[in-house]
């Protein structure tokens, strides 16, 4: 991989992964694509890319961390206040913050136990550029029925255990490339009754410890992907996906709290369309073929 790849593939991410409209199916996609151009890049269902697109991710939870910095703070402060409470070290709070904390983390490990399971299966998908676009679709569906939704009213004090079983089970079977994860987050989120600002918030924080366990997992799991990469590509990646990623998810909450997804269900449902046709030979702009079985 070079730098140039590793940066143009940076952006990708960056851009995508709070626009939501997956960005693991257009890593994928733009893996196939400079494959088919001559690029030297190993396939995009391979530990090694594999390992790269969680890199890039891990880059844009700096972006959130600089986003939400306000939010996380406050929630980590008052998550300490109300531990010292209940222990006895300090005032006596309602212990919502904790309570909080304490779900994320649970809706976090959910989605680890089913991610260890499926996440085999699941990274199949990389390799099919057909059931990529039908994910794709699934995520359009979506986004266009969060803009339809009536009012949300529940608030964090609504906010429960089930809840965060759901959303976390969400979040795991966003892991197919082609499922945006916030989109799918957001809309399970939102289903349950959550304010759409609640929904966002809790959606990307829970992104937080779910990528980075991610990334340290993996290298566990298949320490051999260490050695794949120089480190100069790795870390252009990481940094372009930060900045990238920081203006991507401005844009993404200015839409969310107006009801202005739908606009990224007509493109992902377009981009799903553009698949299938390249796949199947009926347009050739080098996308697909060299996985589908097209010159």
């Amino acid at each position: 991989m070079t730098v140039l790849e590793s940066a143009i593939l940076g952006v990708i991410q960056g851009l995508f992964m709070f626009i939501p409209v997956s960005s693991s199916s257009h890593l994928a996609l733009a893996q196939h694509w400079l494959i088919q151009n001559g690029s030297a890049l190993p396939p995009p269902e391979s530990p090694e890319m594999v390992f790269f697109n969680i890199v890039v991710h891990v880059g844009t939870v700096v972006s959130i961390l600089i986003v939400y910095r306000r939010a996380l703070t406050d929630l980590v402060a008052r998550s300490v206040a109300d531990l010292r409470g209940l222990v006895g070290a300090g005032p006596r709070t309602e212990g919502l913050y904790l309570k909080l904390m304490m779900m994320g983390l649970f809706a976090v490990a959910v989605t680890g136990v089913l991610g260890l399971t499926i996440r085999k299966p699941l990274e199949n998908v990389f390799a099919n550029p057909a059931l990529i676009a039908l994910m794709l679709c699934v995520t359009g569906a979506l986004l266009l029925w969060t803009d339809l939704l009536s009012p949300r009213t529940k608030g964090l004090r609504d906010f429960t255990w089930m809840m965060a079983l759901f959303i976390g089970l969400a979040q795991a079977m966003a892991f197919a490339p082609g499922l945006s994860r916030s989109g799918t987050t957001i809309a399970i989120a939102l289903l349950l009754g959550l304010r759409r600002r609640w929904a966002a918030e809790f959606s990307f924080f829970i992104a937080i410890p779910t990528i980075i366990a991610g990334n340290v997992l993996l290298p566990i799991l298949e320490p051999e992907i260490l050695s794949a990469f120089d480190p100069l590509p790795l870390l252009t990646g990481f940094v372009v996906a930060a900045i990238v990623g920081t203006f991507s998810l401005l844009l993404v909450l200015k839409l969310l709290y107006k009801a202005r997804l739908r606009y990224f269900s007509y493109y992902v449902w377009a981009l799903a369309a553009l698949i299938l046709a390249d796949a199947y030979g009926l347009v050739d702009i080098g996308l697909t073929g060299a996985v589908m079985g097209h010159p």
